[in-house]
């Protein structure tokens, strides 16, 4: 399990937090029916989330991706190593981006990811990094839902 220390601005305290990501995952047609001031508009309107999160000392990272057009994939199949081109036809969301931040709980993840804009147009789905071999990070079993 990730945890990290540091303060957040304006205040003096040291805190200790669990890091965990914030996947955007859209469907894969959402940004071809976009104009292009649109598609700015909502780009734009993540950035100032991103913004928001560094503010209150949150962020760690955030990257948006390109089209999963764009990709490949890389896997073994039969004993053989294949490449695969995107897009992937079978695909009915792609990763659109990411924010790594830093929480005191998996609750005020989730909180978080409420207010991401992202949230109306695609989902959001909240993610604790631990090691892949470490199967004990399983959600906590209450969190709050609050329909909006």
């Amino acid at each position: 399990m990730m945890v990290a220390t540091g303060t957040r601005p304006g205040k003096n305290t040291t805190r200790t937090t669990m890091t965990y990501m914030l996947l955007i995952l859209e469907p894969t047609t959402q940004r071809q029916a976009r104009t292009e001031p649109e598609g700015r508009a909502v780009y734009d309107s993540m950035v100032r989330f991103g913004a928001g999160l560094k503010a209150r000392g949150l962020l760690r990272a955030t990257e948006s991706l390109a089209s999963h057009a764009a990709a490949a994939r890389v896997q073994t199949s039969g004993g053989k190593l294949q490449v695969l081109d995107g897009p992937f036809a079978e695909a009915k969301e792609m990763i659109g981006g990411f924010f790594l931040i830093d929480c005191n709980s998996f609750d005020e993840a989730v909180a978080i990811a409420r207010e991401c804009p992202a949230a109306q147009w695609a989902t959001v789905e909240v993610r604790t990094l631990a090691p892949c071999y470490d199967d004990s990070a399983v959600r906590p079993a209450q969190v709050a839902r609050v329909a909006t």
